[in-house]
């Protein structure tokens, strides 16, 4: 929303998908049931998802417990990111998905969720080119919607943003505890 804010914003976006997709290439030759034995990499990918989905479990269960601080300011973070350039917000977007481990949990799923359905190479790469896709449009919308219709961005992004302040909380609970009890 500041200056250059649309630069640096899809320089973010990039930053965060090239790791996604690196992180697809590295996991999914992990989880890929053609390389060696078929029972050790079964076995690989039912503690991964049971880890996975004991880590969102207790996640669900920590966000639920912990009262929210309305007063709270924004993490500090956050506020960093405006006063970054281009190239520091590409890397700041390359370091956050590297150390989110949420995004690692998303990825990581989708990778075990695409295997599973035994489809074939080319088939599982474009299935998680999709999810890529798919999982960086929250971040990429705003983006869209400022290059589209600058004027009214202002307060389309206003309203997005109390809503996800809003029910933030919710939201994490319910999508931890789905994917939670899914995956364990």
């Amino acid at each position: 929303r500041g200056e250059g804010g649309v630069r640096k914003a899809t320089a973010f976006l990039v930053g965060a998908t090239t790791v996604r997709l690196l992180q697809g290439v590295l996991f999914g030759l992990v989880l890929d049931t053609g390389a060696g034995d078929a029972d050790e990499s079964n076995a690989i990918k039912a503690t991964l998802l049971l880890v996975i989905g004991i880590i969102m479990l207790i996640a669900a269960y920590k966000k639920w417990r912990k009262e929210e601080d309305a007063d709270a300011p924004p993490p500090k973070w956050m506020a960093a990111l405006s006063g970054l350039s281009a190239l520091k917000a590409l890397g700041m977007g390359a370091l956050l998905m590297l150390v989110a481990v949420k995004q690692w949990v998303y990825t990581l799923s989708a990778l075990a969720i695409i295997e599973a359905g035994y489809l074939g190479l080319g088939a599982n790469i474009l299935l998680f080119v999709f999810f890529t896709l798919a999982a960086q449009l929250l971040s990429a919308a705003p983006i869209i919607v400022t290059v589209v219709a600058p004027r009214q961005a202002e307060r389309l992004l206003d309203r997005m943003q109390g809503f996800l302040e809003r029910y933030n909380r919710p939201i994490t609970i319910g999508v931890s505890l789905i994917f939670g009890l899914w995956f364990t």
